[in-house]
């Protein structure tokens, strides 16, 4: 009996260690959430019911035995393995590749301290690369947009806040960005170097 090429990509007698392998892998190589579509995928099985909870106890064994990385559940049962707050000083000093470019991260930046910002007047604010940035920060769930006539208007989500370590009320995280900039600018007076800043240091400049 032949097997269609789109049923050979997934497998249900994966036993469930083979497919916490998969996702651990995934999750390791993304740098970003993973949806429960896409963890699906990494494993290479059908149910996402049974990939997020896979997930969730990869997440507790994780959790409770790394001490300096964890994997973190965020709305819509997404999935994050990242560096904990805390030891952010010590990688950054080993990093090698940003998760982003310092250009899209300006533009993070912006729609984050102006949330809820348009397209269009984020566009006006940081030009037309702005469009190509916004799709790369949609794809990495640190913003979201919602259609507002003929533009888009974009928020920061629960996962920006949770990779920066910045609150998820807004007001306060406006207040925190604002503190990092005047950080930055005395940091920059004092004339000391800062190429080699983390990334979770958002810039405004």
């Amino acid at each position: 009996m032949k097997i269609s090429k789109s049923r050979e990509r997934f497998n249900t007698s994966l036993d469930d260690g083979e497919i916490q392998a998969r996702i651990e892998s995934a999750l390791y190589a993304a740098g970003r959430p993973l949806s429960p579509k896409e963890l699906t995928s990494a494993a290479r099985i059908t149910s996402t019911r049974r990939a997020v909870r896979v997930a969730r106890n990869l997440a507790r064994i994780v959790n409770s035995t790394l001490k300096a990385i964890e994997i973190v559940e965020l709305e819509d049962r997404r999935f994050a393995m990242q560096l904990r707050q805390k030891y952010n000083p010590v990688a950054k000093k080993f990093s090698m590749k940003p998760l982003i470019s310092p250009s899209t991260l300006k533009t993070l930046s912006y729609v984050a301290y102006f949330q809820p910002i348009s397209r269009l007047d984020l566009v006006e604010r940081r030009g037309k690369h702005a469009y190509s940035h916004l799709k790369t920060l949609e794809k990495l769930g640190f913003i979201s947009g919602e259609p507002s006539g003929r533009t888009k208007v974009y928020r920061t989500t629960p996962a920006f806040s949770e990779y920066f370590g910045l609150s998820s009320d807004i007001e306060v995280m406006k207040k925190q960005l604002f503190k990092i900039g005047l950080q930055r600018e005395e940091r920059a007076s004092k004339g000391k170097d800062l190429s080699s800043k983390s990334q979770r240091n958002l810039r405004f400049k």
